[in-house]
């Protein structure tokens, strides 16, 4: 029998609540919708008016994982959805407004993942992402010494930077920008990319090729653009424990000497909010945003 819950005044189907999804810690769906459920107050304001993109993991990290951006069969109407457009033609996807939404979306076993644009202006980037992926040998204590590099570089420019875990090997600097087309936000990114490479050779690589990026950390600036999507903060993670995309404080980043140090699971969540509150908040709020230069 599948439980139905009432969220909101919406009434939900909750499937399969005692699979576990994540093998490695034993996490269960019903853990995972414990997670969101008490993680909603900060990850809802992230994924507000941004359209979703879905990287299901119904059978765990283990099982099929696919991705979808188009609106899901059986979506109820009281989801909120909207045209996109897209190089192929006008697409509709699911837009996240509310707690009833997000444990719907949840119960399909989801990472999120959204744009660097709101609905209302497709295409008009509002936020700046750069996504530092290290290649083996090198680990997240490498990102960090890139990410204060960037920190630097970024406030050289008037933009403060904020920072989160990827939830896997690396991390996202994230800034908010007064809305730019999104291929001025690319071209901005990738010339930091770059600096960052020239400064630090050993270190950074700004290009996509697999050959060059072990032991070094690849500088993707190509998450800005208007097509692409980036793990929204606060979102599990299809790997083999219940990894979290999670806001750090840059002391954290500066002192970091292990992965271990960064690296957190769902039940860390709870404490760090008393804790820290959303350390990305900043982004939220129009008044910080910069111009790019």
């Amino acid at each position: 029998m599948t439980p139905i819950t009432e969220v909101e005044g919406r009434r939900l189907a909750l499937s399969n609540l005692d699979k576990v999804l994540y093998p490695a810690t034993g996490f269960t769906k019903g853990e995972v919708l414990h997670y969101y459920a008490t993680t909603a107050e900060v990850l809802l304001p992230h994924l507000r008016d941004r359209p979703l993109s879905f990287l299901r993991y119904p059978d765990g990290p283990d099982g099929q994982v696919f991705f979808a951006k188009n609106v899901p069969p059986g979506t109820p109407d009281w989801v909120t959805t909207a045209e996109v457009p897209r190089s192929e033609g006008p697409a509709r996807m699911v837009l996240v407004q509310d707690l009833a939404s997000l444990m719907w979306a949840a119960n399909l076993v989801t990472e999120f993942h959204t744009p660097q644009w709101v609905i209302g202006a497709p295409g008009l980037a509002d936020r700046l992402v750069l996504d530092l992926d290290p290649g083996v040998p090198a680990t997240v204590v490498e990102c960090c010494e890139v990410a204060v590099w960037l920190r630097e570089r970024l406030a050289a420019d008037g933009i403060s930077a904020y920072v989160k875990t990827s939830g896997a090997k690396g991390l996202h600097l994230l800034a908010g920008v007064e809305p730019v087309p999104s291929e001025r936000a690319v071209e901005y990114a990738k010339s930091l990319a770059v600096e960052a490479e020239k400064a630090m050779p050993r270190l950074v690589v700004h290009r996509m090729t697999r050959s060059l990026r072990p032991g070094k950390v690849f500088v993707d600036w190509s998450q800005n653009a208007a097509r692409k999507t980036t793990a929204t903060p606060y979102t599990l993670r299809a790997r083999s424990g219940p990894t979290v995309s999670a806001p750090v404080a840059w002391d954290e980043i500066e002192a970091c000497r292990s992965p271990r140090q960064l690296a957190f699971l769902a039940p860390d969540m709870g404490p760090r909010l008393r804790d820290h509150g959303d350390l990305l908040a900043p982004l939220l709020d129009p008044g910080h945003a910069a111009p790019l230069p």
